[in-house]
């Protein structure tokens, strides 16, 4: 029977114990009597020590020009030592190569080297088994998990809703088509009619972690056309503050989650994430646009935002904010948006902005039929096309509100990356299909 496989943070805990281990060789060096092969698998890297003497001649022979990069297999023994990074090596007594990497490697993994970001994505594969990149992903992970628990304390349902539609919920101008056995259909903007519909179902509670696509030919830092939507509906409110408090605590909930997490497993970005003391500022729509010298009529843009952000943080000490009571001129393609009944000009929608990146956008929706109606055709939207999506207004609808929260957008906050396209596996923007 062979030894058990051992990860590489498992050894310090397993001092004279024989054990087998297995990952990339990041490098191998030869020093007189002594060579040092550094194997590197998911969790971390392990120092292998071959001696002179007293290992196998034939296991530095096999190692010798063997590439960076090759996987290998090798059982040994673990020994504590003070000058590895573990503070253990590993003798071998059987090391078996188990595939050969092709020279020369298109992109270092352990180089201090910068490569592009597009060097970076075009070989992707080696980029990932940088520890650097993978601890965003470490993160990433992290804050789903914590997202995911902080909803259901709070009992929300995770739902999953169609990625293939008739029509988008927010315009043509952003929609992906394709062609579905011949008719026309589109890739999901957001789940936003279909989570207003289960509050109509009586679901009451819910929430979507999944992907959406926007056609938007922008190329900027913060854009991308396939991204992680984390979106939550509720019902029965009509107090836009109780939604941003919900989304408050939820935020904080699951940054916490995240930050200890981190912490616990030694993850380098554990530091940057910020320990969060709310209630977040809230920010009206129109103080704001006076403090930047403008006007109503227009959402803020990439400048502008930043500009938020900064003075959120400078007097109010907090990474995260609300933009509260945005105008109708500004949501006025945003059709499912409540107005108010004593102020029609402005409505109960709101974004979150994290350090100058506007993370969630939600509200208060429109639950009156009539109105709503009235709405679509204010927006230049037939309400005939949406009958689906009325029905629930036609027979019963609670009043109810929720928000949309960008997942890669925070990730790339929270980890301090200056794009966001580091903050998935494989982004895809107007130029990129592959890998």
């Amino acid at each position: 029977m062979p030894l058990p496989r051992r990860l590489s943070r498992e050894l310090p805990e397993r001092d004279g114990e024989s054990v087998r281990i297995a990952g990339h060789l990041e490098e191998y060096r030869a020093l007189g009597g002594v060579a040092f092969a550094l194997v590197r698998d998911g969790s971390g890297t392990t120092q292998v020590t071959l001696k002179k003497g007293t290992t196998d001649p034939a296991l530095f022979a096999t190692l010798e020009g063997l590439a960076r990069e090759s996987v290998v297999e090798v059982e040994g023994t673990v020994s504590r030592s003070t000058k590895s990074r573990r503070g253990v090596e590993l003798l071998p007594s059987r090391l078996e190569i188990l595939s050969v990497a092709e020279v020369p490697l298109p992109l270092g993994v352990v180089d201090r080297v910068p490569a592009e970001l597009n060097v970076r994505l075009d070989h992707r594969i080696l980029d990932l088994r940088k520890p650097a990149v993978r601890a965003v992903f470490e993160l990433r992970a992290e804050l789903l998990a914590g997202f995911r628990a902080a909803f259901a304390r709070r009992g929300f349902l995770e739902v999953e809703t169609p990625k293939l539609l008739r029509q988008g919920a927010e315009g043509g101008a952003t929609l992906f088509a394709v062609d579905y056995f011949g008719a026309p259909a589109f890739l999901a903007q957001s789940p936003q009619l279909y989570k207003q519909m289960l509050i109509a179902a009586g679901l009451e509670r819910v929430f979507e972690i999944a992907p959406a696509f926007r056609a938007e030919p922008s190329d900027t830092v913060r854009h991308i056309t396939e991204f992680a939507s984390l979106d939550a509906e509720v019902g029965y409110v009509t107090d836009p503050e109780e939604i941003r408090a919900l989304l408050e605590g939820i935020v904080v909930d699951a940054v916490a989650a995240t930050r200890e997490a981190l912490l616990r497993s030694a993850n380098p970005l554990a530091s940057g994430i910020p320990e969060l003391h709310p209630p977040f500022p809230r920010i009206p729509f129109a103080t704001a646009a006076a403090a930047l010298g403008r006007g109503l009529d227009d959402d803020f843009g990439t400048d502008e935002e930043k500009a938020i952000g900064e003075r959120a943080e400078r007097e109010h000490g907090s990474p995260f904010y609300f933009v509260t009571d945005y105008p109708s001129a500004v949501k006025a393609g945003t059709f499912y948006a409540w107005r108010r009944d004593d102020d029609p000009s402005r409505t109960g929608y709101f974004d979150l902005g994290f350090r100058g990146l506007e993370i969630a956008s939600g509200g208060r929706r429109e639950h009156r039929l009539d109105r709503l109606q009235e709405n679509m055709r204010r927006a230049g939207v037939d309400p005939a096309r949406f009958a689906s999506y009325l029905e629930g207004f036609r027979f019963g609808m609670p009043p109810h509100g929720g928000w949309g929260l960008g997942v890669d957008r925070l990730v790339q906050g929270l980890a301090g990356l200056p794009n966001i396209r580091e903050a998935r596996l494989f982004p895809r923007d107007r130029y990129r299909l592959e890998p």
